[in-house]
């Protein structure tokens, strides 16, 4: 979900709800700590240079239960953290403290509450590191010839 998408979208709600994968709902006395842009230099384990940006969100839950962050408000945070910090209309990755780390999220919208969707790790250099685009489905003993067990070509031991 990019910004642009977020805003459309608070401004029709009354109230803002986040649920986690697991179907949990993010406390409804949340704070966005941070709206803010992150840019990632890298260079993939195949020698290409990348450059990502994502427009982040924090958010975080403190014992301030009378706390209650309203849509308009956030749509507020979010246009002067555009233009005080020149953030065009990126993808956002939403950050919040799970049990023992920080989870990062990308953000989807189900009609009435944004979903936190899990994120994964990847190889961005597949075809420099050898590894197929995508798993060979192959039975046991079909992708190898048969050859007698303990036999000198046949990879036991």
């Amino acid at each position: 979900m990019k910004l642009s998408e977020i805003k459309k979208e608070l401004n029709a709600l009354t109230t803002i709800a986040f649920q986690l994968p697991n179907g949990e709902l993010v406390p409804n006395h949340f704070h966005v700590t941070e709206v803010g842009k992150v840019t990632k230099n890298f260079i993939d384990c195949g020698g290409t240079i990348r450059n990502e940006e994502v427009a982040n969100f924090q958010l975080w839950e403190a014992n301030d239960f009378d706390h209650r962050l309203h849509p308009e408000k956030l749509v507020h945070i979010i246009e002067l953290s555009e233009k005080v910090l020149k953030i065009p209309d990126l993808e956002i990755e939403v950050e919040y403290q799970m049990k023992d780390t920080i989870g990062k999220f990308s953000l989807g919208f189900n009609g009435t509450t944004f979903l936190l969707t899990s994120k994964q790790t990847d190889c961005l250099a597949k075809d420099n590191c050898g590894i197929p685009a995508e798993k060979i489905k192959a039975r046991i003993g079909e992708w190898k010839e048969k050859a007698a067990c303990c036999s000198p070509d046949s990879s036991c031991c």
